[in-house]
């Protein structure tokens, strides 16, 4: 019976091969891809390839490429990772001009420094190649659109947030990362900002320092050490999370943190009580929502805003269960079972 089956569907692909007819059904069988099919190659270009949140980006990248090239049968998605392994805005912008000579279709990027990415970004718009940036925006450049926070707002989220845990007195510092990333300065802002509404408060200084978690650990250590009287740190990123170094150096609760991402990696800072909120990026979506709107442009046609706006989630001791349920939901592993069964 088998022996039967092998011969009429051999018969049934010869009769194909000589049939018009059945011309769509036997490139199909064969591979050949119909006429107009075309890969989509898109280059995505993070600050750093060490940092999680850009990891979290390029698996929401990846997610939707391959949900776009199952939803519309004329294309196949590529998601082309070409992240420096450390912050450098002259290897993204050497990776933007390679990526251009290459032949990519579209370039999301997260800028690390808004004049010169502004500038490659610019270069790659007059050769045709449309440009996305996410997280961190060159808005004066020829890119079409950005997808990201408010980051002034987020620093004013920070401050008020600080604020209330320490009473409204007392010296805060601010932790800044790179101090070039135009984002991270727009956080800065809004921390000083929101911090002039509270006459009590006194910042002494914002401290920055290289995006690991070495250099930021480093950074705070030293900072504590140098204000005894210190009462809050203002993160505007979280790096020095991102271990759990900084946990065995502080005691938990005596200085109050305030900190941007919740990755699974920091959750234990909440748990432990050392960090008291956490603004959480859903960074998944950086990649994912980017990637649709890059499609959208590019295969149909469609008018995508030149904005698109994405919110933070506050994340505390009181919602870090479903906090860790949705980190898994967006793919994140390494995330312990107590979290998820809280």
């Amino acid at each position: 019976m088998k022996i039967l089956k092998i011969i009429s569907a051999i018969g049934f692909v010869g009769f194909c091969l000589f049939n018009l007819g059945c011309q769509d059904v036997t490139d199909e069988l064969v591979g050949k891809k119909p006429d107009g099919f075309k890969e989509i190659h898109i280059t995505m270009i993070a600050k750093s390839a060490t940092n999680p949140v850009f990891h979290s980006a390029k698996i929401g990248a990846e997610a939707a490429a391959k949900e776009l090239s199952e939803k519309y049968s004329m294309i196949d998605v590529v998601i082309d990772w070409r992240t420096p392994e450390i912050d450098d805005p002259s290897e993204q912008l050497e990776k933007i001009r390679n990526a251009v000579k290459d032949g990519t279709d579209a370039i999301l990027v997260s800028c690390s420094d808004e004049d010169s990415l502004a500038f490659a970004i610019n270069e790659a718009v007059n050769d045709s190649i449309p440009v996305m940036t996410f997280d961190s925006d060159a808005p004066d450049s020829k890119r079409f659109s950005f997808y990201g926070p408010d980051d002034v707002e987020i620093g004013e989220n920070l401050m008020d947030e600080l604020a209330e845990l320490i009473g409204g007195n007392g010296q805060v510092a601010i932790l800044g990362g790179i101090q070039e990333a135009p984002n991270l300065q727009k956080r800065v802002k809004g921390v000083n900002k929101a911090a002039a509404k509270y006459s009590g408060i006194e910042i002494v200084g914002e401290f920055y320092h290289a995006e690991s978690a070495d250099s930021a650990t480093a950074e705070v250590l030293r900072v504590n050490n140098e204000y005894p009287n210190l009462k809050g740190w203002a993160m505007v990123g979280g790096w020095p999370l991102f271990e759990e170094t900084l946990l065995n150096k502080i005691e938990p609760g005596k200085i109050k943190i305030v900190a941007v991402d919740a990755l699974p990696v920091q959750l234990i800072y909440i748990e432990k009580g050392a960090v008291q909120a956490l603004l959480g990026q859903p960074t998944f979506k950086w990649g994912k929502i980017s990637v649709e709107n890059i499609i959208k442009k590019l295969h149909l046609k469609e008018e995508v805003p030149e904005n698109i706006k994405m919110k933070t989630i506050r994340v505390s001791i009181e919602n870090l269960g479903g906090w860790a349920r949705q980190l898994r939901a967006w793919g994140y592993d390494g995330i312990p079972e107590k979290y998820l069964i809280m």
